[in-house]
């Protein structure tokens, strides 16, 4: 979450009358994050989150307004879009899409401990389950078509071993097909900051703007290269185990799921690589941004491909 448009209290309070929300008592950008802008917007009801959405246009954002009300209406802790007094859940502002949802309480985790991982692993599986009978579809647009178009525009820019290693990885992705693994509706972006705690109880889970239709392990090799990493990059063998273990008690992986894995990880690691060296060397302009150092999952991916020969018998038990 970012801000990229500036957002004035009037303009918050004209938005507010097409709504049955009260009125504006405060309205605060958030500064995380790197895709939409943000604000908390509370009111003399409630307290809500404001988002314009700098990419996503007003055709694709149904998808993921539906995805959250229907998740929320599953016991899914997460954030529940508002209808306007029409019944819409979208609007526009500044002449962008924008929505409001409901604000969860809790806040992110930047250290997690071992029941911190065993709530996220448990909560990610319940939104996999969940998602399964949602209606709508929509394709991975940062999968390996993705990577293979970025590439040409990133490889000038990196040095040698990186270009070397961006090549490799593409080509090593390439010979694998995941399309035999079981699949759904995928969250895409779990981090530790899309996650909320209050009193180290698990109160919901945020931003849905990535969500899509991919295979689930992909969906917790991102969440492990996250929440189980050590600094230098390397997996903490005690929280997969926790993050793992609580996943596949609510939905137990496959055998083909297990052997996928290793590779699954390096995909996930290149994903965000590849975001994150973008977002570095195209950025736009914006009031408040949050870039992300590419270098980090440069770093996870190096490992997941050194210790790939001992990660498919690890942590599941």
């Amino acid at each position: 979450m970012s801000v990229f448009t500036r957002v004035t209290e009037a303009d918050a309070s004209e938005l507010l009358r097409r709504f049955d929300l009260g009125n504006l008592n405060g309205l605060q950008g958030i500064a995380s994050g790197i895709e939409n802008t943000n604000y908390f917007l509370d009111t003399s009801r409630s307290r809500y989150v404001l988002t314009l959405f700098e990419r996503l246009s007003a055709t694709e954002l149904p998808f993921f307004l539906q995805l959250m009300s229907h998740l929320a209406d599953h016991g899914v802790p997460c954030p529940h879009p508002v209808a306007n007094r029409n019944g819409d859940m979208l609007e526009h502002l500044h002449g962008k899409p924008a929505s409001i949802v409901s604000r969860l309480q809790g806040t992110s985790i930047q250290e997690p401990a071992l029941h911190h991982c065993e709530s996220v692993g448990a909560t990610l599986a319940r939104i996999h389950l969940a998602g399964a009978n949602f209606p709508l579809q929509r394709d991975n647009p940062r999968g390996p078509a993705w990577w293979k178009a970025a590439a040409p525009r990133l490889l000038p820019l990196l040095d040698a071993a990186g270009a070397e290693l961006l090549q490799q990885e593409i080509r090593h992705q390439s010979l694998y097909r995941l399309q035999d693994l079981p699949r759904g509706i995928i969250h895409a972006d779990l981090f530790r900051d899309n996650a909320l705690f209050d009193s180290g109880r698990l109160t919901g889970v945020i931003d849905f703007y990535f969500a899509c239709s991919d295979n689930w392990l992909y969906d917790l090799a991102i969440t492990t290269n996250d929440w189980c990493v050590e600094d230098d990059g390397s997996l903490h063998s005690e929280r997969c185990l926790a993050l793992l273990n609580a996943y596949h008690a609510v939905r137990p992986l496959t055998a083909i799921e297990r052997g996928a894995w290793p590779v699954v990880l390096r995909a996930a690691a290149l994903r965000f690589w590849v975001s994150r060296l973008l977002d570095l060397h195209f950025p736009r302009e914006g009031e408040m941004t949050h870039a992300k150092d590419p270098n980090h999952f440069r770093t996870i991916l190096l490992d997941r491909i050194r210790s790939q020969p001992l990660l498919r018998n690890m942590w599941i038990h």
